[in-house]
C-alpha cells in the first residue's frame, strides 16, 4: 500500500523517520535555527525529517498559557521554514474549517490527541488529500484506534499515521505500554512514538504541564526496538525558557547524540521487526 509515511523509509526498512521541532512557534528566527540544526543532524544520520511546530496550541492548561502566533502569522512562518530549508512541515489543526487553509502550507496535518475522536475534524483533514498524523488520545486503549483509522479511510485518503503518546495513569501522570506499538501496527498504518509528550505530567505544575525529560531517551530507545516507524520529539535550544512544554523537551544540542543511539539500536534490532 502506498503511504506517505511508509515511503519515507522505503529505501531502508531498518530506518525510522523523525518529526521534531519546538512545541510552539515562538518566532521566525528560532524556528529557522532549530529546523536548520535538525536538518543537518538528520541528513548526517540518514534520517528522513519533518519539521514540527504548532502555530496555535488550543489545548492549554491555563488561559495564561502561551498559544503561539496564531494561524495567519504561524502558517507564514512555517511556509518560510519549508521554502528556505526545503523540508516538509507539520502542525496541528483544531477545527474542521481550519483544514483547507492549513493544507495550503502544511505537508502533513496533525490531529491533537484530545481531538482524536472528533469525526468532522478527522474527515476534514483527510479530505484535503494531505497526509494526516492522528495522535492517540491519552484516554484510549490502542485497539480502539482501529475505529479512528476506519473513519479516516472512508475519505479515500490512505496517508494516515497513528501516534502513541502515553496513557492516563492516575493524576497528572502518563504511562507507556509498549504493547501498544505492536497493537497499533496491526491497523496496517505507520506507527509513530511521541517520546516527549509521553513523559509529560499534564497539569503537573498547577497552571501548566510539567514533565520528566530524563525519561525521553530510554522510552525512545524502547520504541525503535518495538518497531515504531517514526519518532516524534520536541526540542528547544534552552528548554527551561521555552514558552511551551519545556520540561519535557530535549535540549537541541543533545539531539544528535540521542538520534545516533536510536539509529544504532534500530539497525541492531532490524532483523526482528
Amino acid at each position: 500500500m502506498t503511504n506517505f509515511f511508509f515511503d519515507l523509509t522505503r529505501n531502508d526498512p531498518n530506518s525510522f523517520f523523525l518529526i521534531a521541532g519546538p512545541c510552539v512557534i515562538e518566532d521566525l528566527d528560532s524556528s529557522l535555527a532549530i529546523a536548520r540544526h535538525l536538518k543537518q543532524v538528520t541528513s548526517d544520520l540518514g534520517i528522513p525529517y519533518i519539521f514540527k511546530a504548532s502555530y496555535d496550541k488550543a489545548n492549554r492548561t491555563s488561559i495564561q498559557s502561551f498559544r503561539g502566533p496564531g494561524p495567519e502569522h504561524g502558517l507564514k512562518i512555517l511556509e518560510q521554514v519549508k521554502t528556505e530549508l526545503n523540508i516538509p512541515v507539520i502542525s496541528d489543526i483544531h477545527l474542521p474549517d481550519q483544514a483547507e487553509n492549513a493544507a495550503q502550507v502544511l505537508d502533513v496535518i496533525q490531529i491533537p490527541a484530545f481531538l482524536c475522536r472528533q469525526t468532522d475534524l478527522i474527515l476534514a483533514a483527510c479530505k484535503t488529500g494531505k497526509p494526516v498524523n492522528i495522535k492517540k488520545g491519552q484516554f484510549l486503549a490502542p485497539a480502539d484506534c482501529k475505529n479512528i483509522v476506519e473513519k479516516a479511510k472512508t475519505t479515500g485518503n490512505n496517508d494516515i499515521a497513528i501516534t502513541e503518546r502515553g496513557t492516563c495513569f492516575g493524576y497528572n501522570n502518563l504511562v507507556v505500554d509498549f504493547r501498544s506499538i505492536q497493537i497499533l501496527r496491526e491497523s496496517g498504518m505507520p506507527v509513530i512514538f511521541d517520546a516527549t509528550h509521553s513523559v509529560q505530567l499534564p497539569g503537573g505544575s498547577g497552571n501548566a504541564s510539567a514533565g520528566e525529560r530524563q525519561f525521553v531517551p530510554p522510552l525512545a530507545k524502547a520504541a525503535v526496538v518495538c518497531g515504531a516507524h517514526g519518532i516524534f520529539m520536541e526540542t528547544h535550544p534552552d528548554p527551561d525558557t521555552a514558552l511551551c512544554d519545556g520540561p519535557n523537551s530535549i535540549p537541541l544540542d543533545q539531539m544528535k547524540t540521542l538520534l545516533t543511539h536510536l539509529v544504532n539500536i534500530r539497525k541492531a534490532a532490524g532483523h526482528a521487526l
